[in-house]
């Protein structure tokens, strides 16, 4: 059977069955490509590019009018991926909530409970309900990793616009939670400007090393036009950070574009250190934060007396 038989929207195993695609058809039909699951029980043909829209879609199959989805499915749902690299060979559960004085959803393919939720803490889309980005920055805030909580709260704060204020309007609402004590640490420190998850690890790592809080995203002005942006700064120091994705900084011709304007920096005064992926893992060498701190220590020197 030819993918193009099946329907460019979500489907499920049993909508599949009814279009004469038995299930163990469709498992082939997975583990050769030409379909993929979306959701647990859900599915759409791999030459789909899975768009926001169709997101909502497949949620809506598996997602009941009385749930909410939370979490990292609320995230997911915003276009923020917050999955870690461990959990991408299979379909992660669906996180949904109950609201209070309603059943739990009772699957073996979801988690959750009931939550208590304000008529303010949820919207619905195409029908299904879902956190608002800025609750769900703040459930994350708690459930998860700091690092991995900060950068969702970074992106969706790019992604929808809202303030660290904002942020800590809410705080009292979540007086006692689990997690708590971390989401009060993070809320001042979302930046809706960095434009990466290693990024915002990037600099999580130099706060927790003791290091001052670098500008994010900023500009090199040359004859009052903004030429080169660097991912972190202490411009009066001269000192850039900058971290080499491997999305942006493989091609030959993205690295000669690096290494040129990092030359450019370099000869007019600035420190440029380079963050790798290898350099975030855990228990990986910390020499760059001892570069940063050393470039510091060299740009606040006292300056030298001449006596003639």
């Amino acid at each position: 059977m030819q993918i193009s038989w099946l329907p460019i929207i979500p489907f499920t195993a049993s909508q599949a069955a009814e279009l004469g695609v038995p299930r163990g058809r469709l498992r082939r039909l997975v583990e050769d490509g030409g379909v993929r699951r979306v959701l647990h029980g859900v599915y759409l043909r791999g030459d789909v590019v899975l768009t926001t829209h169709l997101k909502v879609a497949a949620a809506s199959l598996v997602i009941g009018p009385t749930a909410v989805a939370c979490d990292r499915t609320a995230a997911w749902l915003w276009d923020v991926d917050v999955f870690g690299h461990r959990e991408l060979d299979v379909v992660p559960p669906i996180e949904v909530f109950a609201l209070r004085g309603h059943t739990r959803t009772r699957r073996n393919e979801a988690l959750g409970g009931v939550r208590d939720l304000a008529d303010a803490d949820w919207i619905q889309l195409d029908g299904v309900k879902v956190t608002t980005p800025l609750r769900t920055a703040l459930d994350l805030g708690c459930c998860l990793h700091r690092r991995e909580a900060l950068a969702a709260m970074d992106a969706l704060a790019r992604g929808h616009a809202f303030s660290t204020a904002e942020l800590a309007r809410e705080l009292p609402r979540y007086r006692r939670r689990r997690g708590v004590v971390q989401l009060r640490g993070l809320v001042p420190l979302v930046r809706p400007e960095a434009e990466s998850m290693r990024e915002t690890w990037t600099r999580l790592a130099m706060r927790y090393f003791g290091l001052p809080e670098p500008a994010v995203q900023y500009w090199v002005v040359l004859d009052g036009v903004p030429t080169y942006r660097l991912d972190l700064a202490y411009p009066h120091a001269r000192i850039a950070i900058e971290y080499d994705g491997r999305l942006h900084h493989t091609s030959r011709a993205d690295r000669a574009r690096d290494e040129q304007r990092r030359a450019w920096l370099r000869a007019h005064g600035w420190t440029v250190i380079v963050v790798r992926a290898a350099d975030l893992a855990p228990g990986a060498d910390d020499g760059w934060l001892y570069a940063v701190r050393d470039a510091l220590a060299q740009a606040h020197r006292r300056p030298r007396r001449i006596y003639s």
